[in-house]
């Protein structure tokens, strides 16, 4: 039977196989856990996590010794503006190290910073263009600012710095203006920043018909304090919001997604509210423009209606006289103009007028002497062709029962005739006829 090995002699083991060149001075890239710091030395965990579920694949223990972690810890956020802590994602350089007593670590020797930005810029640019994808990106920016924007809902922790730096330079703007003021309370580092923040917006929304903008705003710290703002549900909802929204985060240098989304960035809270009042400056400055060009136009038209009223009066005394002497002249005028019209026009068309008259009885006399003429001569063909004419001749007229006979043969027998003459008629009664 095999002899067995002691469990000192198989960590010793388990160490040399550790102790390759292809696990010495290796860069990994992993998610800092459970960091602290104890008499100079950073404890940390390393782990993996599954992009889908979040859950843990992988977990190993780390650490950074005190005679490297001072300047490593220094170098890191000279780079990016952020302490090592919790969360942050980093690519590390060290070697695997298996200890007997505290068995397998990974000992760090060196932080690439520019990998941590370029992670928090990769997560920024994904939730931008997710934004993006679904139309809402631009929904805030679009939206128009009153002239005078004074009802302000303001997001801030109470009694954060750069809350007071803003409403202090709020309320002692050299031009007095005015403004209302609320804070709705929120987290603005931790965990619960952005359920806290989310919270906010929608207490603002449910009244937002009371308020002209939003402000949200946050004094300086560690770039790694702001990732909160590097959400997505908190940039959909400020892009998404009904009114306008000033994010004033960290300092000049910091950029969250916030600032991607909302309606304008500034730099600090200070600048948010220096903003405001520029804004109500401007407003103010056209209505004293306003103001000065209506007393001048004013003062023009007064003075205008002055002089007018200082010559009226003037002439008030001489104007009748001269207004009947202008209407005399201008009747004088009309009567020579109608005489020589009367001259000059009224008498030919007189004399054409006697001509037609001449003209028009001449027309009706001879007109009327041709009607005469034909009228005697029908008179006298008519006279020519009557019954009583031929009578005169010798002819006669014989009558049955009122009706001229032309044919004899259709009178009865023993009917009684009347035959007319020049001079009289006689009656006769009918006994034969002759064909």
């Amino acid at each position: 039977m095999a002899s067995a090995l002691t469990l000192q002699q198989l960590n010793r083991r388990v160490a040399q196989t550790l102790a390759t060149p292809a696990l010495q001075n290796v860069w990994v890239v992993a998610e800092l856990s459970d960091l602290r710091v104890n008499h100079g030395h950073c404890y940390m965990e390393l782990i993996e996590k599954d992009p889908d579920t979040g859950a843990v694949n992988a977990r190993m223990r780390a650490a950074i010794w005190a005679n490297m972690f001072a300047r490593i810890n220094a170098e890191f956020y000279a780079a990016t503006n952020q302490r090592l802590e919790s969360g942050l994602k980093v690519m590390v350089c060290g070697s695997v190290n298996f200890h007997s007593a505290f068995g397998m670590s990974f000992i760090i020797s060196a932080i690439n910073p520019a990998f941590t930005m370029g992670e928090a810029e990769r997560r920024r640019r994904e939730i931008l263009q997710r934004l993006q994808r679904e139309g809402v990106l631009d929904l805030n920016r679009s939206l128009e600012w009153t002239d005078t924007p004074n009802r302000i809902a303001v997001i801030s922790a109470p009694g954060a710095a750069g809350y007071g730096d803003f409403i202090h330079q709020l309320f002692t703007n050299s031009q007095r203006l005015r403004f209302s003021i609320r804070l709705f309370p929120a987290m603005m580092q931790g965990a619960n920043t952005v359920p806290s923040v989310i919270a906010a917006l929608d207490a603002i929304a449910a009244e937002s018909h009371l308020w002209d903008g939003v402000v949200i705003i946050r004094g300086g710290g560690a770039t790694s304090e702001l990732a909160a703002f590097d959400d997505y549900n908190l940039a959909a909802n400020v892009a998404q919001f009904p009114l306008p929204v000033i994010v004033g985060i960290g300092h000049e240098r910091d950029v969250t997604v916030l600032d991607y989304v909302a309606n304008m960035r500034v730099k600090t809270p200070t600048a948010a509210a220096e903003w405001l009042i520029a804004r109500g400056t401007a407003a103010l400055d056209y209505l004293r423009r306003t103001c000065a060009e209506i007393l001048q136009c004013a003062t023009d038209r007064i003075a205008s209606s002055h002089t007018q009223l200082a010559y009226m009066q003037s002439t008030l005394d001489v104007a009748p006289q001269a207004a009947i002497t202008r209407a005399q002249h201008h009747l004088q005028q009309a009567t020579l103009t109608l005489a020589a019209s009367r001259t000059g026009r009224i008498a030919p068309e007189l004399t054409r007028l006697n001509a037609t008259i001449q003209a028009i009885g001449t027309a009706a006399h001879n007109a009327t002497t041709r009607a005469a003429e034909r009228l005697s001569s029908r008179h006298s063909l008519l006279k020519a062709l009557s019954p009583e004419a031929t009578l005169s001749r010798g002819y006669s007229i014989t009558t049955y029962q009122g009706r001229a006979v032309t044919d004899p043969a259709a009178l009865p027998a023993g009917a009684e005739l009347t035959t007319t003459v020049a001079h009289g008629s006689f009656t006769s009664t009918l006994t034969d006829t002759k064909a």
